[in-house]
């Protein structure tokens, strides 16, 4: 099935080269890599494995603990590397597994480490045991590893039940048999060349147990879990009674989605990785209706993170972020789990255009807004979130204060949801066109043959060259950032805040000789001075005890 030789190199030991820090997860800064837009090393226009380990030492020099890589399995791309088609190779586009190995290994010596995604609820259809079950045919047992049903109506010409696909449609597709007529039908949640794993099946466990062991043997210190939320099914897969369910999608327990069943499949992963030293790690992508259900995905037995989604949504406003702050901090102490902050990744509008936009758009925005209002909004709220106890996340590019791309012409969009009706509104290609390192040059330091998505002109003023050293960038800014969060002691891992009396609009707290004060408003308040700044994201005064923060700004003081 292999389209390389699927011998692992030679593992290599996490604890060996990595720094050591108990619990690192619990306060991990967490950086994700889109690897088909961050950096070419072979000038095909396609950002690659060997192009992330060449710029390592950017994000070492940046001050994250670990890198997320989105999927660089062997795929045949209709969902961007999320239809695998061997959980055991690299796709040829993004290089081997000797390159996935060196990437390991440089990471670690660099005191990295290195998550990769996982993909379970579903496969590619090209996927060696999908074929085989449409070669076979009905009532074969390899059908019994996916959903396959016959379809309801005289003929059998009506989907099973009435579940949609998350990228429009049906959540089902009739099948050709093998002797030429029309057949049975088989579930995916997603594209039609994501077919649904059945999870019911022993062999599916089986497979992925020993996918979870290949990786971990090469020495990756964790995985996000796509579709986390996925997996196990209600039982006699029933109708759900209504249309238009993407808009109940967050809002309830679905027959596809949130199911209790998924958290014994949790529980058996959990014992594979504590097999392992080195403090390897599980996080979960769960979309679930509450905080309180995501709870549930990191009891001590089962994941160790989970995405705080509810946190990601949430307004520039200070009433809501206080809000979610108190109801995930409240959800996640119960079970001894760190909270996750998260303002932007590959699925969603980065939060520099979401921001420059009136609320309640949703978090997929074709529309630029105020860039300035936006951008202003999105340092202050970094700020805020690093302050926040527990882990957080950054989505590449964020931390250059890159807003969407959001006028891609329609023939270069790449969107598998954007040519399906009725789904996601199909405008995620514009957080992922490629991150610009150099003022000039192809595809401003991407490569040297452009890039896969065009990059607007102007980009190189936002790259990476142009942003370092330059006082009041905001590169510069997350790396003060970060830098001040690793080496103050009141920063990182906890479960509570303490809220201060503020005006209107905005948020402040303290942890231990540490205050955070973010002004959501448009217009500067007087706050009192807490003590010496350590950081703003914007230009504060101070006079007699008293600090002016203007508007959309964060400020972080300290006592001691």
């Amino acid at each position: 099935m292999s389209q390389q030789p699927s011998a692992a190199p030679a593992p290599t030991s996490a604890v060996a080269t990595v720094s050591e820090r108990h619990d690192w997860w619990r306060d991990a800064v967490i950086y994700q890599v889109y690897p088909r837009s961050f950096a070419d090393s072979n000038g095909d226009g396609m950002g690659d494995l060997e192009g992330v380990r060449t710029r390592l030492p950017y994000l070492r020099d940046l001050g994250v603990d670990a890198v997320w890589l989105s999927p660089f399995y062997a795929s045949p791309q209709a969902d961007a590397g999320y239809d695998v088609a061997d959980y055991r190779a690299v796709d040829p586009m993004f290089g081997t597994l000797l390159d996935a190995d060196a990437l390991i290994r440089d990471a670690h010596a660099l005191g990295l480490r290195i998550i990769v995604d996982l993909v379970p609820n579903h496969s590619s259809d090209q996927y060696e045991w999908f074929k085989r079950a449409l070669a076979e045919g009905p009532g074969s047992p390899s059908r019994d590893r996916y959903h396959f049903r016959p379809g309801k109506g005289k003929n059998g010409e009506l989907p099973p039940n009435d579940w949609e696909s998350i990228f429009g449609g049906p959540a089902w597709t009739r099948v050709t048999e093998p002797d030429g007529t029309p057949g049975e039908w088989y579930l995916h949640l997603f594209a039609p060349e994501q077919p649904d794993f059945n999870w019911e099946h022993p062999a599916v466990g089986d497979e992925f147990r020993s996918i979870l062991r290949f990786w971990l043997d090469m020495g990756v210190d964790g995985f996000r879990i796509d579709v986390a939320h996925g997996m196990v099914k209600a039982e006699g897969l029933p109708d759900l009674g209504s249309h238009e369910q993407l808009k109940l999608l967050g809002n309830d327990v679905m027959p596809f989605f949130d199911q209790d069943g998924v958290h014994a499949i949790y529980r058996q992963w959990r014992r594979i990785l504590d097999e392992y030293s080195g403090e390897r790690i599980f996080v979960a992508e769960a979309w679930t209706p509450t905080v309180e259900r995501t709870a549930n995905y990191v009891r001590p037995d089962e994941l160790h993170q989970a995405f705080n989604f509810q946190y990601l949504g949430t307004h520039w406003d200070a009433e809501e972020l206080r809000t979610v702050i108190d109801r995930t901090l409240d959800a996640m102490r119960p079970v001894g789990a760190p909270a996750t902050w998260v303002l932007s990744n590959h699925d969603v509008t980065r939060h520099a255009t979401r921001f420059a936009n009136p609320a309640g758009l949703g978090t997929q925005i074709r529309l630029a807004g105020d860039r300035a209002l936006g951008l202003r909004r999105a340092r202050a709220a970094t700020l805020l979130m690093l302050a926040l106890p527990g882990s957080a996340y950054v989505y590449q590019g964020e931390e250059l204060g890159l807003p969407d791309v959001v006028d891609l012409p329609d023939e270069v969009r790449q969107d598998p949801a954007y040519f399906r009706g009725a789904g996601q509104d199909g405008f995620r290609d514009g957080c992922r066109v490629p991150i610009p390192w150099t003022r000039e040059g192809s595809s401003y330091g991407f490569g040297d043959g452009g890039s896969w998505l065009p990059q607007p002109a102007g980009w190189g003023e936002l790259s990476v060259e142009a942003q370092t050293g330059e006082p009041g960038s905001t590169l510069e800014l997350y790396r003060e950032a970060l830098a001040v969060r690793r080496s103050t002691a009141d920063l990182g891992a906890g479960d509570a805040v303490e809220w201060l009396r503020a005006p209107e609009g905005v948020v402040a707290f303290r942890r231990g000789d540490f205050v955070c004060v973010a002004n959501t408003t448009g217009e500067s308040v007087a706050m009192p001075a807490y003590g010496r700044v350590l950081l703003a994201s914007g230009e504060i005064t101070e006079t007699a005890g008293e600090a002016k923060v203007p508007a959309d700004t964060t400020v972080w003081w300290t006592r001691a």
